[in-house]
């Protein structure tokens, strides 16, 4: 049976790779890598530069697949997340197709694939949908949450207490509902929509790598600062990946 692995590459740093990782990267026939397209050529380097340096099977090789734009005219989110999802479904599905029988192939995934990434659930719908006969692994990777704290020197919970990770998006609509609150996707910019100046915000972009940027402080003084370093960089790049935790409260405060 073909088998694929799904694996976590962490944020951007080639040194992020696990172990368990590179030997899963050595135990495919084909590293499946995504390109996406102008103005973020730089991610499919840095995929590149991680197969270059970890891939010392001789007969492992790397085939490039693009990317299709998701389009949201006329659709709600989710319509245009499960359209989307649709394409990329058909792609992986003549990807894998196209590998031996017994094959292995592997998809290389931003941070984790747990994490506000959907090559799982994708795969599972080319299982569903499908008549493709292949099974699946999954293989963890240092997610952004856990860049950031490592960047800023700080835990995310306070001590017994709750965390929430969201997006943007929600932040925006729903505002600050826990001690600790993880926003990723936010291309809104929606901690400066906060009403509460008086919290803290640790934020990071381009988390581990070479261009990374990080600010930390009272939201009410450094907002302005982080949104100009934002439009700055995402200029400068043609992309930004970015997240901040947002923190009121101390440690042992009831």
């Amino acid at each position: 049976m073909k088998h694929i692995n799904i694996i976590g590459i962490g944020t951007g740093n080639p040194e992020h790779l696990t172990i368990q990782a590179i030997n899963a990267m050595n135990a495919a026939d084909v590293v499946f890598l995504p390109v996406k397209g102008a103005g973020k050529e730089e991610l499919a380097e840095i995929r590149r530069e991680i197969c270059e340096r970890y891939i010392s099977r001789p007969a492992g090789r790397v085939s490039e697949f693009a990317v299709p734009q998701r389009q949201t005219a006329d659709k709600t989110y989710v319509q245009s997340v499960d359209t989307w999802h649709g394409e990329i479904a058909g792609i992986y599905g003549e990807l894998i197709s196209g590998l031996p029988e017994e094959g292995r192939g592997a998809f290389l995934v931003w941070g984790d694939p747990s994490l506000y990434d959907s090559t799982i659930r994708i795969i599972e719908r080319v299982r569903q949908e499908g008549s493709l006969d292949f099974d699946y692994s999954v293989i963890p990777g240092i997610t952004s949450i856990q860049a950031l704290a490592a960047s800023h020197r700080t835990p995310i919970n306070l001590v017994g207490k709750p965390i929430e990770i969201t997006t943007g998006r929600r932040l925006a609509r729903d505002g600050l509902l826990t001690d600790s609150t993880i926003v990723m996707l936010d291309g809104e910019q929606a901690f400066a929509k906060i009403d509460d100046p008086d919290a803290e915000i640790f934020w990071g972009a381009y988390l581990g790598t070479k261009d990374e940027i990080v600010r930390a402080g009272r939201l009410g003084d450094i907002a302005t600062d982080i949104l100009r370093l934002r439009t700055e960089a995402r200029q400068r790049h043609g992309w930004i990946m970015d997240i901040y935790l947002l923190r009121k409260g101390r440690d042992f405060e009831e």
